[in-house]
């Protein structure tokens, strides 16, 4: 059995390990049983564990294969609900600087009309964590694990001056348009801006 683990080390870095459990199981000899009828119980029949360190490439490597995979199945579902809703796929995942177990993945990206707001340009992800998002950026300030992922929509546009995609903080004064950790919640929610007809939306609400 392996699992990945954490140690944290005395200058508050992190060190990465898998673990492999192994059992040693010691037959009696046949000889021994035959002879005097028992078992040796001081014989060891033992675990023990073997640690692997892993490097923070290794780690941030299996966390995107984790998140693109949870990415992809939640694309899949979001375009299942209705030939009339689809999102277009892009795909693609980032580790957070000094915490590679942490990421976050870009699942569609689209455009929406709602309230006062008009032809709205924004972006859905799934981070492994919970968090508050930083309204300058994406970036995220405390990171809360009890909640092992987080749904999150924000409103983007495009930073002349860095050249970049960034939030829209002009819609809803700091571009988050929904931060859930319900799955059902955020599949509404992303539906919800998806759908064109009031029909829809009424199925959508009823979920």
């Amino acid at each position: 059995m392996q699992a990945q683990a954490i140690e944290l080390l005395d200058d508050m870095a992190l060190r990465y390990f898998e673990t492999e459990m192994r059992t040693r199981v010691l037959q009696p000899k046949e000889s021994e049983f035959l002879r005097t009828g028992r078992i040796d119980r001081n014989r060891p029949n033992w675990d023990f564990v073997q640690k692997r360190y892993l490097s923070y490439e290794e780690v941030a490597e299996r966390t995107g294969k984790y998140l693109t995979f949870a990415g992809e199945r939640t694309h899949n579902r979001l375009n299942n609900f209705h030939k009339s809703i689809q999102f277009p796929k892009v795909l693609f995942h980032r580790t957070l600087k000094g915490t590679p177990h942490l990421g976050y993945c870009h699942v569609t990206a689209s455009k929406s009309n709602f309230a006062e707001f008009k032809d709205v340009k924004w972006a859905f992800y799934i981070a492994n964590f919970f968090a508050d998002i930083a309204a300058d950026d994406l970036a995220f300030e405390k990171i809360n694990m009890r909640a092992s992922r987080m749904y999150f929509a924000i409103a983007v546009e495009k930073d002349e001056e860095r050249q970049k995609l960034a939030i829209n903080k002009n819609v809803r004064g700091d571009g988050l348009l929904f931060r859930t950790d319900d799955p059902k919640a955020a599949m509404k929610n992303v539906l919800m801006l998806g759908a064109k007809h009031e029909f829809l939306r009424k199925i959508i609400r009823a979920l």
